[in-house]
């Protein structure tokens, strides 16, 4: 009887890892580039969660701190005189021993469940130029394909030699953290029915 119970609880682990992992989002790949002062960033992940979810997550500002730990404060903005939603992020990044906060005012344009792109008043944020965008793609069996690009360019001075180093490593780590972060807060959406 000890062997069939021991069989039995070794089997339900493995299925609850089979399961786990099916769940987990999927960085299909991450790639960082860099021309002159523009750092550019592009990834592929797949998601288990439903579009509407994964899109209601990446619109609202008021949750992206708990998406990387790069963001201090963020928050959607009322909508500005076009209508257009608007946000504000504050980040710290680190070179070595020298940290500094950077701000980004924004608006975002919208096709509801489909794309989302960022951009930022370069008058009012700490970057000359900082564009996102996510496009959602549905597959079979309930996961979405969410492409995101990601163009900066800082105006802040950048330290030589390690500056850049440091702001592509900066870019790609916080890539990969964020992934299973946004698929745990889009499915808390998708079970709260947001």
């Amino acid at each position: 009887m000890r062997v069939y119970r021991t069989l039995l609880a070794g089997l339900v682990c493995v299925l609850c890892l089979t399961m786990a992992q099916a769940r987990a989002a999927d960085l299909l790949d991450i790639k960082v580039e860099r021309e002159g002062d523009r750092y550019m960033l592009e990834s592929n992940i797949r998601f288990n969660v439903d579009q509407q979810s994964l899109y209601a997550v990446i619109i609202n500002y008021d949750r992206f701190e708990e998406m990387s730990s790069i963001f201090i404060d963020t928050y959607n903005l009322e909508p500005g005189p076009d209508g257009k939603p608007r946000f504000y992020t504050l980040m710290e990044g680190c070179v070595v021993i020298f940290c500094k906060q950077f701000e980004r005012y924004g608006h975002l344009e919208t096709t509801p469940y489909d794309e989302v792109i960022a951009k930022i008043d370069p008058e009012t944020s700490d970057f000359r130029y900082s564009w996102e965008r996510w496009q959602f793609t549905p597959e079979e069996g309930g996961t979405v394909l969410m492409r995101y690009q990601f163009e900066m360019e800082p105006g802040f001075w950048v330290p030589p030699v390690i500056g850049p180093f440091m702001i592509r490593r900066t870019l790609r780590e916080g890539g990969i953290e964020a992934v299973d972060r946004i698929e745990r807060i889009a499915q808390e959406v998708a079970a709260a029915g947001e």
